[in-house]
């Protein structure tokens, strides 16, 4: 008898500390690694992927599924050679219970790669590397962006109905460009396009002078492009004033004239470029979002913004489900995976491999604005890849 009576108190008090262990997590703060470039090239990019994210934590009154949240920041400075020791100081050393990063497609591979060997929740919230959510997916790595593949394939979809022939590409030598170029060869080519000649350079260079005078003596149909940041608006510049703009079509992925269009000025006008958001959309959900933050940060928001008002989102509905317990990573990627997502961009879900399905618009630079004309893709699902999951 009182062996049995022994053995329920040890049962008894086994539960309530494991209760008492589930209560002691809701109350901990939930330490959210912020691992982005906050110097070089893409250093607005990386601020406007926190200000959304943290724009909707505030929205939530700074808390997800009950647990304050705290900020753990690292400048990866878009160096794949720093990022294993970057990744490891939030997880190691600073003990994040969640990873948010980043815009450098090498960077996220090296992210992915640690949040796979240990188990840590990682949302991408730009960069668009296949392979994340390709060979290196994992129940546990989530992406609130698009692959590479993605705008790529669609641009390759709407220049190949519109009976252009011959195209030359133009890019930087990294896994963003080669993986943009290639999605669109895959559409071009099966519309009937020929890609003629495939230029690039090293990532960050921006010297473009032989690279143009190369499609000048080429006479393509038109160029397709990849650049973002600081590149892109340099290549805008250069590209109009070596006067191919007037002879040459532009196209590209939308990154070419997203969050650069004030640099860009006039050189940018009429560019068609395709991505999975742009302005005008007269969706109840972006007007919100796109007042609130422009009251927030006194900025109007870009693609960027939303991605990673959309990482926060995601956090937000894995929590909710879990009770805030990061630990239960099974029930949290179900949850994500059985969500409809209410974006800015519209509404979009998660595929088997945590990759977005959704919308690629096709838009036009009038003045300040990537314009909305016409969807590119419906519901475009990147092909995962490699993906075993």
């Amino acid at each position: 008898m009182k062996s049995s009576i022994f053995r329920t108190t040890l049962i008894a008090a086994a539960a309530l500390a494991m209760s008492g262990a589930a209560f002691a997590q809701a109350g901990a703060k939930l330490k959210v690694g912020l691992m982005l470039p906050y110097t070089g090239t893409f250093a607005s990019l990386g601020n406007a992927i926190e200000n959304g994210f943290r724009l909707y934590v505030t929205e939530q009154g700074g808390k997800l599924a009950g647990r304050e949240v705290e900020f753990v920041k690292v400048d990866d400075e878009s160096d794949p050679s720093k990022a294993t020791d970057n990744v490891n100081k939030l997880v190691k050393r600073d003990n994040v219970d969640v990873l948010i990063g980043t815009v450098h497609s090498g960077v996220a591979m090296a992210m992915a790669k640690v949040a796979k060997e240990t188990g840590t929740i990682l949302i991408v919230p730009n960069a668009g590397a296949d392979a994340v959510t390709g060979a290196m997916c994992a129940p546990n790595i989530f992406r609130s962006s698009f692959s590479n593949w993605q705008p790529g394939y669609a641009m390759g979809e709407v220049m190949a109905k519109k009976g252009i022939k011959k195209v030359a590409t133009i890019t930087w030598k990294y896994a963003a460009g080669d993986e943009s170029v290639r999605g669109f060869k895959e559409a071009f080519e099966k519309g009937g396009g020929t890609v003629v000649k495939e230029l690039n350079l090293p990532f960050p260079n921006v010297e473009f002078q032989a690279l143009l005078t190369d499609i000048a003596a080429t006479k393509p149909d038109a160029v397709f492009t990849f650049f973002a940041g600081g590149g892109a608006v340099k290549f805008v510049k250069d590209y109009a004033a070596a006067g191919l703009k007037k002879t040459i079509p532009l196209y590209g992925s939308g990154f070419l004239t997203d969050g650069t269009l004030d640099a860009q000025g006039a050189d940018a006008d009429g560019l068609l470029t395709a991505l999975h958001y742009a302005d005008g959309m007269e969706i109840p959900k972006d007007k919100s979002f796109r007042l609130a933050y422009a009251k927030t940060y006194k900025l109007q928001p870009d693609v960027y913004a939303v991605q990673g008002y959309d990482a926060a989102q995601i956090l937000g509905i894995g929590l909710k489900a879990v009770g805030g317990d990061t630990s239960k990573k099974a029930e949290f990627a179900h949850a994500v995976e059985a969500a409809k997502i209410d974006s800015p961009r519209g509404t979009f879900s998660l595929s088997k491999a945590h990759n977005p399905v959704q919308d690629i618009y096709l838009r036009q630079v009038v003045g300040k604005e990537n314009k909305l004309i016409g969807i590119a893709s419906k519901a475009l699902n990147d092909p995962g890849r490699g993906c075993k999951m």
